[in-house]
C-alpha cells in the first residue's frame, strides 16, 4: 500500500465544501490521505473545492474538468461522490470500474435496478463501495448500539427513526442555490432520505449479516406546506407559486425483518417542527428513546411508568459505562458534532487498510432501495412491496469483516473482545 493515499471530491455544493474542511482533511491526516483532485458540475464551485483546500493544506489539488480525467488519473485512488441525489450511483459504478474505491453521499435511489447495478459492478470488479451514512457514527445511535450488543434491552423486536427535518427554505429556495432537492419534491412523492434513520437500526437488527429487511408498506399524507410556505415566503408572482408538489409532508414506512422485527421510519420535512431523527430501540427488557434521550430499564425504571419526563436525558448516565469505544478513542470534530469525521475515517481505514469498508455495497442498495420501492408502495395505495435479497441469500453468513477494524459496525461476534457480552 502507498505510503500516501489520493483521493477525488466529486460535487462541491453545501455539503462538499464543508465535508472536505471537516472531516476529509483532518481524516485524511489521520490515515495518509490527500485531496488530489475536485471537481463540480459548476466551474466556481470546482474553483471553491480548490481554494478550501489549498488554504487549509497549502498545496492546490488538481480542478478537474471531467469525470473521466479523474478516473483516468493513475495517481488517484479513491474518490468521494457528495454531488446531488440523482448521479450518486452513476458515478460510483464508473469509479469501481475505473479501480477506484468510491465513496458516496447518502440518498435514496431512483429505481431498484440502479441498487442491483451498484452490487452487480462491485462482484464484478471486486472494488469496494462505502456509503458515507454519519447517522451511523453518533453519539447516541453507538452507545445504543453497544447496549444492544450486551444484551442491557434483552431481545430487540421494534426500532424506529425519522428524518424529521424543516427543509421548506432550503427546497424553496432551491432555483436561487442551484439545490437539487426543489426538483425532486416536485416530481417524487417517496421516503427521499430513509437512511439517516435506517441505517442506525439496520445495524442494531443485522441486516446483511444475519437479518435482513423482508417487505415494507408506505403511506404519504397529503403536500401542503410547501405550497403554503412558497406563497408566504415568495408571493402569489413567484414561479412555484402555481407548482403542485408531489412529495407528501409525511411519509410513513413499516418495514418487516426476516426474523420477525419491525422498523418505522418518518420522513416529515416540509412542516414546521424542531429537528429529530427519533431514534428508537424497543426490547423485551428495556429501551432507548431518542426523542427524550431516554434509556427505560425493566425492573429499574418501572415506577417511573406514567411520571416519564423524570427519566428525561438520563441516557447520560449510561455513557460512562456504555460509551462506543470510538467516542472514547477519538476526538471527533467538525460538521454535525464530529459524526462526518468518523464516517470519512471509516472510509479511509478500509481504504489504506485494503479490506471491505463498515458499510458495504450490499449495505448501500438495500437501504437506498427504500425510497424505489416506498414510491411504488405509496402509488399502491400503501400496498406491501418485496425488498430484495441483495445478498443473493448470504445475508445469514457474511461474518467477513475484518475485525481488526476500529471502525466496524457489524456483529459483536465476527471480531473478539471489542463488546463484553452478557
Amino acid at each position: 500500500m502507498k505510503e500516501i493515499m489520493k483521493t477525488a471530491v466529486v460535487g462541491i455544493g453545501s455539503r462538499g465544501s464543508s465535508l472536505i474542511p471537516d472531516a476529509i482533511l483532518p481524516a485524511g491526516e489521520e490515515f495518509g490521505v490527500e485531496i488530489a483532485a475536485v471537481l463540480d458540475a459548476y466551474r466556481d464551485r470546482t474553483k471553491l473545492g480548490a481554494d478550501i483546500v489549498e488554504e487549509r493544506t497549502g498545496k492546490r489539488p488538481k480542478e478537474a474538468a471531467s469525470y473521466e480525467e479523474i478516473l483516468n488519473d493513475p495517481d488517484i485512488d479513491a474518490v468521494i461522490i457528495t454531488a446531488a441525489w440523482e448521479p450518486h450511483i452513476d458515478l460510483a459504478v464508473k469509479a469501481m470500474k475505473a479501480g477506484k474505491y468510491v465513496a458516496f453521499e447518502v440518498g435514496g435511489a431512483y429505481s431498484v435496478e440502479d441498487c442491483w447495478r451498484l452490487v452487480h459492478t462491485f462482484e464484478e470488479t471486486g472494488v469496494p463501495c462505502m456509503l458515507l451514512e454519519n447517522c451511523c457514527y453518533d453519539r447516541r445511535e453507538l452507545m445504543t448500539l453497544r447496549m444492544v450488543r450486551e444484551g442491557l434491552f434483552g431481545e430487540i423486536v421494534h426500532a424506529g427513526g425519522g428524518y424529521c427535518h424543516d427543509l421548506r427554505e432550503e427546497i424553496a429556495f432551491g432555483r436561487e442555490n442551484r439545490h437539487y432537492r426543489l426538483r425532486n419534491y416536485m416530481n417524487r412523492n417517496c421516503e427521499n432520505y430513509p437512511t439517516h434513520e435506517l441505517g442506525p437500526i439496520a445495524k442494531v437488527f443485522d441486516i446483511n449479516n444475519g437479518n435482513r429487511m423482508m417487505t415494507l408498506t408506505s403511506t404519504a399524507s397529503s403536500a401542503k406546506g410547501l405550497h403554503d410556505y412558497v406563497l408566504r415566503k415568495k408571493g402569489t408572482d413567484d414561479p412555484l407559486a402555481d407548482v403542485d408538489f408531489l412529495q407528501g409532508d409525511v411519509v410513513t414506512t413499516v418495514i418487516k425483518c426476516a426474523k420477525g422485527q419491525t422498523i418505522t421510519l418518518t420522513l416529515d420535512t416540509t412542516l414546521p417542527r424542531t429537528y429529530s431523527r427519533g431514534f428508537t430501540v424497543r426490547g423485551t427488557r428495556g429501551a432507548y428513546f431518542g426523542e427524550t434521550d431516554s434509556v427505560f430499564l425493566d425492573g429499574t425504571h418501572n415506577a417511573f411508568e406514567f411520571k416519564g419526563k423524570a427519566l428525561w436525558g438520563n441516557a447520560a448516565e449510561y455513557e460512562e459505562a456504555y460509551q462506543h469505544p470510538l467516542w472514547k478513542e477519538y476526538d471527533p470534530r467538525g460538521g454535525h458534532g464530529g459524526i462526518d469525521f468518523l464516517v470519512i475515517c471509516a472510509f479511509f481505514e478500509a481504504l489504506t487498510a485494503g479490506t471491505r469498508p463498515p458499510i458495504d455495497v450490499y449495505d448501500a442498495a438495500a437501504w437506498m432501495s427504500i425510497t424505489a420501492l416506498s414510491e411504488i408502495s405509496i402509488a399502491q395505495g400503501g400496498a406491501p412491496v418485496e425488498i430484495p435479497d441483495f445478498t443473493r441469500g448470504k445475508w445469514y453468513m457474511r461474518g467477513d469483516i475484518d475485525g481488526s477494524l476500529r471502525f466496524n459496525l457489524d456483529r459483536a461476534d465476527v471480531f473478539e473482545g471489542f463488546y463484553q457480552k452478557k
